[in-house]
């Protein structure tokens, strides 16, 4: 992926830095795999605000991704390659050899024309899905389930990725981004690869509006705030706060949230090294 910069013509754009997708393909995606994605405006169905700095944004339809990648032994064509609003990442639009059209999450390198296969027994290349247990060691991987035949709920964001660095009895063990190091079971399905738009972390906005763009309006700084307001608000002239807390007094530096008899925990070897 490459990056794109600005004259500075005006003062927004002497910062700003947005991504050339060059990598996109096309502009007009599959209406057959859109669906509505209505906004809420930090409202509930009373009309009451129950999130506050929600609302605006631009207009945006959901793409239906399909991160189950079951139908085995169906070669797929990549037909495009697409931007899409509502991730970091970009989707692929492939075509199964029987007709069906499905949006993928685009590994890095995927290139229109390629053809990409899930199955049992399929060869560990770009883009092809398979068990993780039937992959070699030092694999490179994204899209992983945590539980087989519920779709893939890990490593899905830009340029995101784990290495299988173990095989034990029915388990194997990856190297998430995050730096854990966990046990998931060798039937769950993984996509070779890693996940496209690596750059996005680079991108710059410039300016306050290309968050209203998004849908976010302005956050108030809780130490400006009153006492009745936030744990930070009040105190004699520019106050510094204290110790950073969310608004329901949590800590929000060091404290660790993490339920300790949370029942995943027994499949986490190391945990997060940030």
């Amino acid at each position: 992926m490459a990056t794109k910069k600005y004259n500075p013509i005006t003062p927004s754009l002497r910062t700003r830095i947005t991504n050339s997708y060059a990598e996109i393909t096309t502009n007009v995606p599959e209406k057959s795999l859109l669906a509505p994605n209505r906004r809420s405006g930090g409202r509930n169905q009373k009309g009451e605000m129950t999130m506050r700095y929600i609302g605006g944004g631009h207009k945006k339809q959901y793409r239906i991704v399909d991160f189950k990648r079951n139908k085995f032994d169906i070669p797929a064509t990549v037909k495009t390659i697409e931007y899409d609003p509502n991730r970091s990442a970009f989707i692929a639009l492939v075509v199964y050899k029987d007709g069906e059209k499905a949006y993928i999450i685009a590994p890095e390198g995927i290139k229109v024309g390629q053809e990409i296969v899930s199955g049992l027994a399929v060869a560990p290349e770009v883009g092809n899905t398979l068990p993780i247990a039937k992959m070699p060691l030092g694999s490179v991987v994204h899209n992983i389930e945590l539980q087989p035949g519920k779709g893939a709920s890990i490593c899905r964001s830009a340029g995101t990725f784990a290495q299988l660095t173990g095989k034990d009895g029915k388990f194997v063990t990856v190297k998430l981004p995050s730096g854990e190091a966990r046990m998931v079971l060798g039937t769950c399905l993984a996509t070779i690869g890693t996940v496209s738009n690596s750059d996005h972390n680079l991108l710059v906005k410039g300016k306050a509006g290309a968050n209203r763009w998004k849908g976010r309006r302005p956050r108030t700084r809780p130490v400006v705030m009153n006492p009745v307001d936030h744990p930070m608000g009040g105190g004699e002239g520019r106050a510094s706060g204290g110790h950073p807390r969310s608004r329901k007094g949590i800590p929000s530096k060091g404290y660790k949230t993490r339920n300790k008899n949370k029942a995943s925990s027994k499949y986490i070897i190391s945990k997060k090294s940030k």
